[in-house]
């Protein structure tokens, strides 16, 4: 079976396209603490239903270390005190961002909270500089998706602003 890999990018802030807001209050927090169980967490539940394996063989130095590392960032969405996903941001190569991980728990998919968490994440991008002040500002925000991901991953980073500049096949 042959795997699409989209990069997509953003080289400007006015590019973002807000999503309309969720029915339900969503809280946005960054998890200013690392915690390479809670990133295990999410990373397993958001990414366990879309084959995402990279990660499971790290141990919690491996973890620590990335995690610790300057301009990255988990920022964790809220539905009255639960969480429903997560954005990792990993904005230590100079003047971009990468938008590492992003997705929803599966109970959370198809409540209208992907739109606006992507949002929320993006913004957060785009602002990582003024949190990291030894880092440079960005100038670009990235990431990239894949055929295991969501079906409505690539539409999502699409209706946000995000411009394919890349499509690979294996």
């Amino acid at each position: 079976m042959t795997l699409t890999t989209w990069y997509f990018e953003m080289r400007d802030r006015a590019a973002l396209t807000a999503a309309k807001a969720p029915a339900e209050d969503v809280a946005v927090m960054r998890a200013e603490i690392p915690s390479p169980e809670f990133s295990r967490f999410l990373y397993t539940a958001v990414g366990g239903r879309w084959n995402w394996t990279d990660r499971l063989t790290w141990s919690e130095e491996e973890w620590r270390g990335y995690l610790e590392r300057p301009g990255v960032e988990t920022w964790v969405g809220y539905v009255r005190g639960t969480p429903v996903g997560f954005a990792e941001l990993d904005g230590s190569s100079a003047g971009e961002v990468e938008l590492a991980y992003f997705g929803l728990l599966p109970g959370f998919i198809g409540r209208g909270l992907g739109g606006h968490l992507l949002t929320e994440a993006i913004e957060r991008a785009w602002t990582l500089g003024e949190r990291w002040p030894d880092l440079a500002a960005p100038e670009r925000v990235w990431g990239h998706t894949c055929t295991d991901d969501s079906p409505v991953a690539l539409g999502n980073y699409r209706a946000r602003g995000f411009t394919v500049y890349r499509t690979e096949e294996s």
